[in-house]
This record gives structure tokens, C-alpha cells and sequence, in this order.
């Protein structure tokens, strides 16, 4: 094996394992990110509904008690300024 081959070689494997390391970078970021969740207090949470707006009707409710986007348990007909309406 000939210093080219093995610098080929070298110089693939390294950029190999750089890559490998940038993607779990970037998905462990992502991750990150998409377990940030709002406080109750900062989306204007309130027990009761807006007209017809209310979390189960939300895209962000997740039944029971969830939502992606505000931290703690909600009600099913609560309300905050982070209501996105399901589509039909």
C-alpha cells in the first residue's frame, strides 16, 4: 500500500466519522428544542374556553391532559394564545 492510498484513506475516514458526529449533533439539537415548552403563564393559559377555541380542539392537545407546547397538564377546555385549530 502505497502514502497516497493510505492518506485517501485517512482523509475519508475522518470525514466520515466528522459527519457521523455533526448529524448527532444536529438531531440531539433538535431534540433539545422540541422538548422546550412554555409556561402556563407566558401563553396566557386559562381554565375555561375562548368562544369555540379550547385545547381539545387544538392541534397542540395531546389527550388526556398534554399539549407540545405548554408545559404541566391542561384541560380539554382550556385555552391559551398558542391555540392552533385541527384541520377538518
Amino acid at each position: 500500500m502505497s502514502n497516497s492510498e493510505f492518506s485517501r484513506r485517512a482523509v475519508l475516514q475522518h470525514w466520515a466519522t466528522v459527519a457521523g458526529t455533526v448529524t448527532v449533533l444536529s438531531v440531539s439539537a433538535q431534540y433539545a428544542v422540541a422538548q422546550a415548552k412554555l409556561s402556563k403563564k407566558d401563553v396566557g393559559y386559562q381554565d375555561q374556553p375562548k368562544g369555540n377555541q379550547r385545547c381539545e380542539t387544538c392541534v397542540n392537545f395531546q389527550p388526556p391532559t398534554g399539549c407540545k407546547v405548554v408545559e404541566g397538564e391542561v384541560t380539554p377546555h382550556s385555552w391559551c394564545i398558542a391555540y392552533a385549530p385541527k384541520s377538518s
